[in-house]
């Protein structure tokens, strides 16, 4: 097993704050954190959770391989841990038994105890008898990452429906993983005249874990009813958009790729920006103008990041709906990231999955490189090879966005046209619809009628033709 260089450190967390609450407490390098005027129980709920992290590097280079523990690194500590050390095992495929099999099990298991970790993550998603395998090896607790993940969205939901569907999806990850320890699960609620449960009662009763198991299933289905009379009214506000004709873009993308910043930068949205995993979690649908005048709505969606929970996904689909019926997919990349086109690939996938859902006809795609301020000049060159369609801004200092407006105003078709017309006094039905339509710029009254010069939706505008002022 060989260890991957990235960097660490600690962002404090203590339970489930907010986002900017737990950025507020960050560890200072060479600072004492042994506390002596607090109890061991204070001492024990501000510690950081301990971990060390473990993956099986199946394919691709070593570089991949690192990178791919360096992300499951940010996200850890995006979960409010400490990472103490990483180990990687080159196999061909995960051991069935272990992840990592017996003997790697003991060797990490010496790692956590020299480390004084109390939590193993791995970097792939664990079935229920891996899980508690490596666990018992171990003998600490084990998660994998889509544990993290989900936990991530956990503590960064805020909204009523956010919190419905991150708990939706932790529950149908939980549901097949539901274990006990000693003989507490197995417990059974039924038995003999003596255990005082009277007629109907006894019997072989259910046990203590089938019990959790149905409170679950129960729990999952109020839940998605809660969903779904949520998702009506998601459904109302975008069917509001598509009938008023204005152009919709979605903005997607890996997480933390800046697409919040962009939003803000094109709208001046004022969302939340943050240096972290998902910090955005709620749909934001914001207006703005192209420079003919033109609308447009621009929606930032959630993030994505390789090997996306398919739970999450299920859980966030009315959600991601707004990319289904987009006008235009504006993808962000990071193009300071090590591996920029791994972060395409992993979005087009979901992407893929969304639209395939809703049998619509996929968007036109625009990809931007986002973050180009803080890229090197040889990664720039790369990239520009490998993307020759993209465009390259910085939503941090502005470069680029005047040309980012021009390619998004070019993929939107004009859904309406300058008219010039003199309507007859008698037609003033057509006057109303170009003021509830259309955006009026200048009307005068003549003989023959009322001039009015406007913007309309190109059918008003063929209904229009005969009163042309020429």
């Amino acid at each position: 097993m060989t260890s991957p260089k990235f960097p660490v450190s600690g962002i404090p967390s203590s339970g489930e704050l907010a986002l900017e609450d737990r950025a507020a407490l960050r560890r200072v390098a060479g600072l004492s954190t042994e506390l002596t005027d607090i109890s061991e129980v204070e001492y024990r709920q501000l510690r950081l959770e301990r971990v060390v992290l473990v993956g099986v590097w199946t394919e691709g280079s070593a570089a991949d391989a690192e990178a791919s523990m360096a992300e499951l690194a940010a996200l850890a500590e995006t979960a409010g841990s400490e990472v103490l050390e990483g180990l990687v095992q080159r196999r061909d495929k995960p051991d069935p038994s272990t992840y990592i099999g017996s003997g790697k099990a003991q060797e990490l298991r010496e790692v956590v105890q020299a480390t004084g970790a109390d939590t193993v993550i791995c970097d792939g998603e664990l079935s229920p008898a891996q899980l508690n395998a490596l666990e018992k090896a171990v003998k600490v607790k084990v998660i994998d990452r889509t544990a993290l993940i989900l936990d991530i969205f956990a503590q960064h939901a805020t909204s009523r429906e956010g919190k419905a569907q991150v708990s939706l999806a932790q529950m149908e990850y939980m549901l097949p993983r539901l274990r006990g320890w000693g003989e507490s699960m197995s417990r059974q609620g039924g038995g003999a005249g003596g255990s005082g449960g009277g007629v109907g009662t006894r019997g072989p009763g259910e046990t203590k874990i089938e019990t959790d198991r149905r409170r679950i299933r129960e729990r999952m289905s109020k839940l998605r009813r809660e969903i779904k009379d949520m998702k009506k009214i998601r459904d109302t506000q975008r069917s509001r958009r598509l009938a008023s004709d204005v152009a919709s873009i979605a903005i997607v993308g890996y997480t933390n790729a800046g697409k919040s910043s962009l939003l803000n930068a094109l709208t001046g949205a004022g969302v939340l920006v943050e240096n972290a995993l998902f910090a955005t979690l709620e749909p934001t649908t914001r207006r703005g103008e192209f420079e003919d005048g033109r609308p447009f709505v621009l929606t930032d969606t959630v993030g994505f990041v390789r090997h996306l929970p398919t739970q999450l996904v299920e859980a966030f689909r009315s959600t991601l709906e707004e990319v289904a019926d987009a006008d235009l997919l504006v993808h962000v990349v990071d193009g300071s990231d090590v591996n920029p086109l791994a972060q395409i690939n992993a979005v087009r996938q979901v992407v893929n999955e969304v639209i395939a859902d809703h049998d619509s006809k996929p968007a036109p795609e625009l990809l931007v490189v986002n973050k180009v301020d803080a890229a090197g000049d040889l990664a720039m060159a790369q990239l520009r090879r490998a993307l020759p369609d993209a465009v390259f801004v910085s939503a941090h200092t502005g470069d680029g966005l005047d040309r980012l407006q021009q390619r998004m105003s070019e993929l939107i078709a004009p859904t309406d046209t300058i008219v010039d017309v003199t309507i007859p006094y008698d037609r003033g039905d057509l006057v109303n619809r170009m003021h509830a339509d259309g955006r009026v710029d200048a009307t005068e009254h003549t003989a023959d009628g009322t001039r009015i010069k406007a913007r309309v939706p190109i059918p008003l505008a063929a209904s229009l033709r005969e009163f042309a002022t020429f």
